[in-house]
């Protein structure tokens, strides 16, 4: 499945959420179903090309100043909550999943963020992604086996062997995500809407 293939599938989810697209803490959140119902629409193999996809785009935010970002945001954040946050931001859409890959301090402007600093409910992160994919494909299988098995063959060509020189680390520059000296260099935005 191609980015833009994939991209319109989310945002046709995000459409159908309509005003509550942007934050996943309510516990009636709608989006997820509405990515499960726009997912069940597919055939079964287009669902898994919709997971390896979606790896990739995880993937693609795999970088030191977005977790370090997320990190502020959350007031922590460890290996799982990385995952969780970038799956939540790729459920944001295709333009602010960009911009936040390439520049983490646009994410100060975002409402649910501005809300987080004022220490009132939201979240970006969302647990996992393979939550909707697995509920659209079972829906239309009855099972979910073939999916993780479609996906594992898809993306077994993928995974990079172990290196000396740990390929496997996030990208871009990293720095102590608790140095406020750091975070106000690196992150301004997010640093003065979450102060020390």
């Amino acid at each position: 499945m191609d980015i833009y293939e994939w991209w319109g599938l989310v945002e046709r989810a995000r459409e159908a959420a309509g005003d509550r697209a942007d934050d996943r803490d309510p516990p009636d959140d709608p989006l997820p179903g509405a990515l499960t119902d726009v997912l069940a629409s597919l055939e079964p193999e287009r669902i898994a090309a919709f997971a390896v996809t979606a790896v990739d785009v995880a993937r693609s935010a795999y970088r030191w100043p977005l977790w370090n970002a997320a990190y502020l945001i959350e007031g922590g954040c460890g290996d799982d909550g990385f995952m969780d946050f970038r799956d939540g931001l790729a459920l944001l859409g295709r333009e602010t999943f960009t911009r936040a890959v390439a520049d983490p301090d646009t994410l100060a402007g975002l409402p649910v963020v501005i809300r987080m600093s004022r220490g009132e409910r939201g979240w970006i992160g969302y647990e996992s992604l393979n939550a909707p994919i697995a509920e659209a494909y079972h829906r239309l299988r009855g099972e979910r086996a073939s999916l993780d098995a479609a996906v594992e063959a898809a993306l077994r060509d993928r995974i990079r062997p172990a290196d000396p020189a740990d390929p496997a680390d996030p990208a871009g520059e990293g720095w102590d995500a608790e140095d406020a000296a750091a975070n106000r260099r690196h992150l301004p935005r997010l640093a003065a809407l979450f102060k020390d």
